[in-house]
């Protein structure tokens, strides 16, 4: 469910733009998605129209941040990930083996703000934060030995 219709209406038009069919669309695939790149935007939007194109989803999602109607965190290392700011305020745990993503409510972490402040003058953007691991319930990944070919000392 998209935010409050009059809410982000209201935000466009307040900001000099202009309330399209395309943005209503764009920002419904995000909000109905919770967690999508710009490429599951555009494949949800076009299950109800072929006439948006994959620039004007950037755009769009662009602009719809500019403006606080949505977010983007680095959840892999492929295109950003877009989610609604109409649900709370959150970070996201990343498993490297499962690839499942959990949101976080920022208190987790109150402290751990609090001490960069204090100690670097650095204040945590909560809502691009993004913590790589892996589950307890996923096998700890093994490292990988390098091969002959790559050791340094097999160099002649």
């Amino acid at each position: 469910m998209i935010p409050v219709a009059g809410d982000w209406r209201a935000t466009l038009r307040g900001s000099g733009y202009r309330l399209t069919p395309q943005r209503e669309l764009i920002l419904r695939a995000v909000d109905d998605l919770g967690h999508a790149t710009p490429d599951e935007v555009l494949a949800r939007v076009r299950e109800q129209s072929s006439a948006v194109n994959v620039s004007t989803v950037y755009r769009t999602l662009e602009v719809l941040e500019q403006l606080g109607l949505v977010r983007h965190a680095h959840l892999s290392d492929r295109a950003p990930t877009y989610h609604s700011v109409r649900d709370h305020e959150h970070f996201h745990l990343v498993c490297r083996n499962c690839h499942r993503v959990t949101s976080v409510a920022p208190e987790v972490i109150t402290s751990l703000g609090e001490r960069l402040r204090d100690e670097h003058g650095f204040v945590v953007d909560v809502g691009h934060l993004t913590i790589f691991g892996h589950c307890v319930d996923c096998p700890t990944p093994k490292p990988t030995p390098p091969s002959s070919q790559e050791h340094p000392d097999d160099q002649h």
